[in-house]
């Protein structure tokens, strides 16, 4: 014999009863079946709303009828598929269940009042209407099956809405009530009965619990639970979308995924199966081809973390005061005021100064739960023994479960590493000796977040970039050109990099799935106003864990946002150097709000390009290094256009041929004037620990004072060949002494200069030229040899892929709350 059992979702319309029906037959054939059903979707959450608001009159007619409609579809549709479908008898049984429930509506009206015992009564009929839309589809079809009435052995206590099965009372009542079934049985779910032979109800979709009773009475070899998903997941496919299905899962890993909010199964099902050693499999109605979850005995071979569970809407009540410690039997007091209300308690936690208690109950008990613990400690509230019981609303349990806990160590700490990585504050903790769950409360809003970063931590091992692109300019779109190339390489590493934003001047276009990398040119076209709150409520709507902006502009408005996007909880990366030469108060603030939300500042690019300057300098003195002086070609554009000069061309040729390929800014002047290696220039000195301001540094420009560079870019180009003699009258100069020209920026003991220099053979600089940048660091550890950094320093993809460098790092980050 098996059990199976259908929900609600797999009887929500004429085709899943179809679908059913075929699933029965195909049962049948292999061994005896007894078929546990619910109610069909939606009609038991009808009759609750109808006992509840007491209709009268034409409102009680209206209610009625709108359930008539939902089952006489149901009856419709079967009757279309199947004429061989005994509509007469189904409809005869609708007729009778409807009259009862008038009956029974209209009484509680007159009292204004549903008893409990008349509500179960109520709320029950949607089963017993699916047992006859079944048995009407089965016995059309020349089939034989047996109705069983649960009244007749399916013993409970005396709670009416939320009842307990007598499991030895159930089975002997069944072995004397049903000695021999039909191949096929069926059985309405949800329902028992009481001592006195009153009707109770086994509590919310417990037409699970009906089932594994059942499966308890008749020794099945299994239950079969058939729903509308393959099996159990990892954690909750609805909030996180790469959740993994778990093939088995041991009886006591089912209990704290049950009981922590996993909507598969009903917390009171696992405890007669797993008394009697009774496999259960999960299945779905609308894939029954899928193997689904096995739930049994415990597997010593598959022990390991299995899920991650969330059960919501919860309020945390606190019972503390300097009246709770050393007293005897003031937790006992604390939960007999529960008990009496029959508020369930979901999780306890306790101080070990045992000052307070703290306990989770569902939210809609928590003033019940409060005026009575008013009542029973009302001496103690007087006498100020005690403080005002406190709530906390709007919470939720993450639970991590699993038998492999216990063999596995650092498992705890994984768990509130992911939470500080998700910015998640923990509320109260809890852990059972067996070792099998850990259990946090948290605010319910951070729920989603705390799931998919636990998720990624402990089972897809996927670590994820959420990127906002701002400026799509000659370096925007190379970075953005090679994120899209090396998606698959990405992946292969286990790095999910999505644009999620991307910013021009005219406003951003953003995409919760990630933009089409391919056609961006193409979205920015539909580009909206955007600002710091647009970006926060986007990121707080699609739970992004990791979100960062990327600024490829050379805007001083978005540089002054830097400090607000960090306290947001955004990581910074930026080739952008105007936030780091701006006043030192803001230098540090940048820093402060860094460190203060645990978001990395990356500005790698802001000097060498490419070079790994920065990280190179704060690693040296991290180390206990110390800067005693310093000189570097800083400009790509600069090394490009001097070392021309070493081989006879022209200052004017030199910067034309510059700008056609990119290497300096669109108007040159910004790189001839040498406020771009000034800014490189003060964010190493800044870098090295010195207090200085933009305005310290001594700059001397590649245009003297007496040119007019004023006018439009084309007109500056015209007239730049006036200065090209004085230029090769200086390389003549310098060749004559065996030396070449260089645009150095230097840093000594008198300060910050940005000068150009004449510099032999023997000097590390001489030698940097066609783009190139160098960095001589002298420091008390490289002495006299300089450290020497050299390499590529001009053209958008080099700086891109520095930048593409700093995003990847955000990977490594830890945060601690």
């Amino acid at each position: 014999m098996r059990v199976l059992k259908f929900g609600g979702s797999s009887l929500a319309n004429a085709d899943r009863f179809l679908t059913v029906y075929n699933i029965i037959t195909d049962k049948s054939q292999e061994s005896p079946i007894s078929v546990v059903v619910s109610a069909p979707q939606g009609v038991t959450n009808h009759l609750v709303a109808l006992s509840e608001e007491l209709p009268e009159n034409e409102a009680l007619e209206s209610g009625l009828a709108k359930l008539q409609n939902v089952v006489q579809s149901i009856f419709s549709g079967l009757a279309q598929s199947d004429t061989a479908f005994d509509q007469q008898l189904a409809e005869q049984a609708l007729t009778s269940q409807l009259t009862q429930l008038r009956r029974y509506l209209q009484g509680a009206a007159m009292l204004n009042h549903c008893p409990d015992h008349i509500k179960a009564k109520i709320i029950s009929m949607g089963e017993r209407l699916s047992v006859a839309t079944l048995q009407a589809l089965i016995t059309a079809n020349l089939r034989q099956c047996s109705v069983l009435e649960p009244e007749l052995f399916l013993q409970t206590n005396e709670s009416p809405l939320n009842a307990v099965a007598d499991l030895t009372a159930c089975r002997e009542k069944f072995a004397s009530e049903y000695q021999s079934l039909e191949n096929i049985a069926l059985m309405p779910g949800f329902i028992g009965v009481d001592s006195h032979g009153q009707l109770t109800t086994l509590g919310r979709n417990g037409s699970d619990y009906s089932a594994a009773v059942l499966s308890v009475c008749c020794n099945a070899e299994c239950c079969e639970i058939w729903t509308d998903v393959d099996g159990v997941y990892n954690t909750d496919p609805r909030l996180i979308k790469d959740a993994k299905l778990l093939d088995y899962l041991s009886y006591q890993e089912a209990m704290e995924l049950s009981y922590f909010g996993a909507k598969v199964l009903h917390p009171k099902t696992i405890g007669p199966i797993a008394q009697f050693h009774i496999p259960c499999l999960i299945k779905n109605t609308t894939n029954p081809q899928a193997p689904g979850t096995l739930i049994a005995n415990e597997d010593e071979g598959k022990k390991q973390v299995k899920a991650i569970s969330n059960l919501d809407n919860l309020t945390m009540v606190n019972v503390s005061g300097p009246g709770m410690k050393g007293m005897v039997g003031m937790a006992s007091r604390v939960f007999d005021c529960m008990s009496r209300e029959q508020i369930s308690v979901v999780m306890i936690s306790q101080s070990s100064s045992e000052y307070c208690i703290s306990f989770c109950i569902h939210g809609q008990d928590a003033v019940r739960a409060q005026q009575s613990l008013q009542q029973e400690f009302e001496l103690e509230l007087l006498n100020q023994l005690l403080e005002p019981i406190a709530l906390q609303a709007n919470l939720s349990i993450i639970s991590l479960v699993g038998d492999g806990m216990q063999q596995q160590r650092g498992v705890a700490a994984r768990l509130f590493g992911s939470l500080s990585q998700a910015r998640v504050n923990v509320v109260a903790i809890a852990q059972d000796s067996s070792e099998r769950s850990i259990s946090v409360v948290i605010e319910q809003r951070k729920c989603t977040d705390a799931l998919k970063v636990c998720h990624q931590n402990f089972f897809s091992h996927r670590h994820t970039i959420d990127a906002f692109v701002i400026g799509a300019g000659v370096v925007g779109s190379e970075l953005l050109e090679q994120i899209k190339r090396q998606q698959s390489s990405l992946k292969e590493q286990q790095i999910e990099l999505r644009v999620h934003g991307l910013a021009n001047s005219k406003g951003m276009v953003v995409d919760s799935e990630g933009l089409d990398l391919e056609r961006w040119p193409q979205l920015l076209e539909k580009a909206q106003p955007w600002d710091l709150n647009t970006l926060k409520q986007f990121v707080r709507a699609n739970h992004l864990i990791n979100p960062v902006i990327v600024d490829c502009t050379s805007s001083d408005k978005t540089s002054e946002q830097y400090a607000d996007f960090l306290s947001e909880g955004f990581h910074v990366v930026t080739p952008n150097k105007k936030a780091n030469t701006m006043s030192m108060d803001y230098y540090h603030q940048l820093r402060q709000a860094a460190a203060k939300t645990h978001r990395l500042f990356l500005y790698e690019t802001n000097v060498g390009a490419g070079l790994p300057v920065i990280d190179t300098l704060q690693n040296l003195f991290k180390a206990g290094d110390q800067l005693l002086r310093f000189e570097g070609v800083l400009s790509g554009s600069l090394s490009y256009i001097f070392g021309k000069l070493d081989e006879g061309m022209s200052l004017s040729e030199a910067t034309e041929i510059a700008k056609q390929n990119g290497f300096t800014e669109p108007d040159p002047r910004d790189d001839l004037s040498g406020m771009d290696v000034a800014r490189k220039l003060l964010i190493m000195a800044r870098e090295a620990g010195m207090a200085l301001e933009l305005t310290d540094i001594q700059v001397e420009s590649v245009l003297p004072q007496s040119f007019d560079a004023t006018g439009s870019v084309d007109e500056f180009m015209t007239n730049l060949n006036q200065i090209d003699q004085v230029y090769t009258d200086n390389v003549a100069s310098a060749a004559s002494e065996g030396k070449v020209l260089r645009y150095v920026g230097s840093i000594d003991d008198s300060g910050c200069k940005v000068s150009i220099e004449a510099v032999d053979s023997a000097h590390p600089l001489y030698a940097i030229k066609d783009g190139e940048n160098a960095l001589a660091i002298h420091s008390r550890y490289y002495q006299p040899i300089p450290f020497v950094l050299r390499g590529y320093g001009a053209g958008a993809a080099v700086t891109a892929a520095g930048v593409f460098g700093d995003l990847l790092r955000t990977l490594a980050w830890k945060q601690e709350l």
